[in-house]
Order: C-alpha cells, then structure tokens, then sequence
C-alpha cells in the first residue's frame, strides 16, 4: 500500500482522543515519518506537533 500523506505534510486527527492530554491543542500535526504496513495492510505515521510525538494509522489522520 503507497503512503497517502507525505513527510513535512501538515495533517488533523480525525478524532482525538478524549482522555489524551498529549493531544496538540491546536490539533495540527506534522508528518515526520513514514512506517510500514502493519498486518492488516494499513500503513502508519509519525507525526509531530510542538514536543508531541506520535503513531498514527493512516485512517486516523487527514490533511
């Protein structure tokens, strides 16, 4: 599976969590990693916003 997003891309969580305080609060995250596929073939992020860092499915985030 090709990555949607690109590194440096700016992306939004499509939902946050609601008990997450790493949540950014400004919700904008930056792309700084592209990971492989997991089992299920969805590929996974790095992203990124002020110290916050974090893993994401692809179906989690949007640009």
């Amino acid at each position: 599976m090709l990555h949607k997003f690109k590194i440096r891309q700016m992306v939004r969580l499509v939902r946050a969590p609601i008990s997450d305080s790493r949540t950014s609060g400004s919700g904008i995250y930056e792309v700084v990693r592209l990971m492989p596929a997991d089992e299920t073939g969805e590929v996974s992020y790095r992203i990124k916003s002020g110290i916050t860092e974090r893993a994401v499915r692809e179906s989690e985030i949007r640009a």
